[in-house]
């Protein structure tokens, strides 16, 4: 997308566009994270925002799944209007930004790696409240009207995902037998399915900011879905997502049972964590499948970066998570 000074132009007459032809950008910087769009901190007389946008400057989203990010701002401007903690977007760009696919949101403060959310003492008191906070973002996420929701949205259910994950596993043909134990046993145990709702796809720590009162914002709306609330729920519960803190089933801080009580109440549901355990499972199958993908990029060369071979190694820890959970099952 041009040189470095390209670059450079286009952000401040970006900044320019968002805050007023006398606002000067003063400073912006790449943020670590986001290993599928690139986040920049935009900054300049008394003004703050964050930069979204594709890599490189593309208008291609990452994958079939992703929405791509115009869709992504829509969907975060309608969470907005319903209550959910979100930052504000302020601008979609276009095409003679010259910056490729894109927006501009508010900054919001806090924190949103898990390491120092889960054991600092300044989030000790957000911690004992986080699971009742999450379990009302969710609720008023899967409230969204669908037909508010942008088109872009693709519907996939439980049953769909088993089908889409298993063919993206056989491809590899690198059979695993805790793979396929886990498959026939989700197949055979399927559960009724629910009212279709607006899923978030990815509500997790690393894609929520807390700060020292909880829960500030939800982020990373890219693999929004139609599909089952109960999806949300549970990936929140896969203890990948845990990050070492397995004793607390809800994202290594919180019980279940204490962010479905706050999710019933807000959404007049009485689902129960029995509801949770097969999709449960199913997100621990996906997220091994995940891991397989990422070894094969780096295996392949396409892309050699040694967070892939890391990523790709952590396979064999959702074959553990899996055994767990199927003897669980059968207790």
């Amino acid at each position: 997308m041009g040189s470095k000074s390209d670059f450079e132009n286009s952000l401040r007459t970006l900044f320019t566009r968002v805050f007023g032809e006398t606002c000067n950008l003063e400073s912006f910087r790449r943020l670590s994270g986001g290993a599928s769009q690139e986040t920049w901190a935009l900054s300049g007389d008394n003004h703050a925002a964050i930069l979204r946008r594709a890599p490189g400057g593309t208008s291609k989203a990452r994958s079939s799944a992703a929405i791509g990010l115009p869709a992504e701002a829509k969907l975060i401007s309608a969470a907005n209007k319903t209550g959910v903690p979100v930052p504000d977007i302020l601008y979609v760009l276009s095409d003679e930004d010259g910056l490729g696919d894109g927006f501009v949101m508010s900054l919001v403060e806090g924190e949103t790696i898990a390491r120092p959310i889960l054991r600092n003492d300044e989030f000790a008191s957000a911690r004992r409240i986080l699971a009742g906070q999450c379990g009302t973002a969710l609720a008023d996420i899967h409230a969204i009207s669908l037909d508010s929701a942008p088109s872009e949205l693709q519907r996939s259910d439980g049953l769909a995902q088993i089908s889409q994950y298993e063919d993206i596993y056989r491809s590899f043909d690198a059979p695993r037998p805790v793979f396929e134990l886990a498959l026939q046993w989700l197949k055979a145990n399927a559960p009724a399915p629910t009212p279709s709702v607006l899923v978030h796809g990815d509500f997790r720590l690393g894609n929520l900011m807390i700060d020292e009162s909880g829960l500030a914002a939800v982020l990373d709306w890219e693999l929004a879905h139609i599909g089952d609330a109960r999806e949300d729920i549970a990936w929140l519960c896969v203890n990948s997502w845990r990050f070492g803190q397995t004793e607390n089933r809800v994202g290594g801080f919180g019980q279940l049972e204490d962010l479905l009580e706050a999710y019933n109440t807000r959404a007049g549901t009485d689902i129960s964590p029995g509801d949770i355990d097969w999709w449960e499972m199913l997100g621990s199958l996906k997220w091994g499948v995940m891991c397989m993908i990422m070894y094969e990029a780096f295996r392949s060369g396409g892309d050699a970066s040694v967070e892939r071979a890391a990523i790709g190694r952590r396979v064999s820890e959702t074959e553990i998570d899996l055994i767990n959970l199927l003897e669980a099952a059968h207790a």
